[in-house]
């Protein structure tokens, strides 16, 4: 993972196995986009019994992870699990950063930010109607989102 400076960290808890099949026609294709643009490097997905489902996805910088986040099939599917609670009842997501990454960030400063959280924060990089209606405390604090 040498090349990955931006590291993504999140995971929806899915209402049950109807919810998992309707995921699956939007989240494949939409994987199968992510792979091919700039700055992808590689990605994994965990299971959590029941129904919860996490991404694991390294980028080469926070600009490509946001440009991931902003594709048209990835708002579509964050509006999907965020109306309500029919598909999904809580998640969260994590953005990590390397030196250097983080906006604004020089010399020491991105030094001690090398492992600093970005949660409410990347709600406000992403389009609207992205950010999770069903927040709730992950470990490490708040957030919202689905993988």
């Amino acid at each position: 993972m040498t090349d990955a400076r931006a590291m993504f960290v999140g995971a929806t808890k899915y209402r049950g196995p109807r919810a998992l099949v309707q995921l699956s026609r939007t989240w494949y294709p939409m994987v199968a986009r992510m792979q091919t643009l700039r700055g992808y490097v590689w990605h994994t997905v965990y299971w959590e019994p029941p129904f919860t489902l996490g991404t694991l996805a390294f980028f080469a910088s926070r600009d490509d992870l946001l440009s991931f986040a902003r594709l048209p099939a990835h708002r579509t599917l964050m509006q999907w699990i965020t109306r309500g609670t029919r598909n999904g009842t809580g998640g969260y997501i994590r953005l990590h950063l390397a030196p250097g990454e983080q906006p604004g960030a020089t010399g020491a400063t991105a030094a001690a930010g090398a492992h600093a959280e970005t949660t409410g924060a990347a709600a406000a990089d992403e389009p609207p109607g992205a950010a999770s209606a069903t927040e709730q405390p992950g470990p490490g604090g708040a957030g919202g989102g689905a993988p």
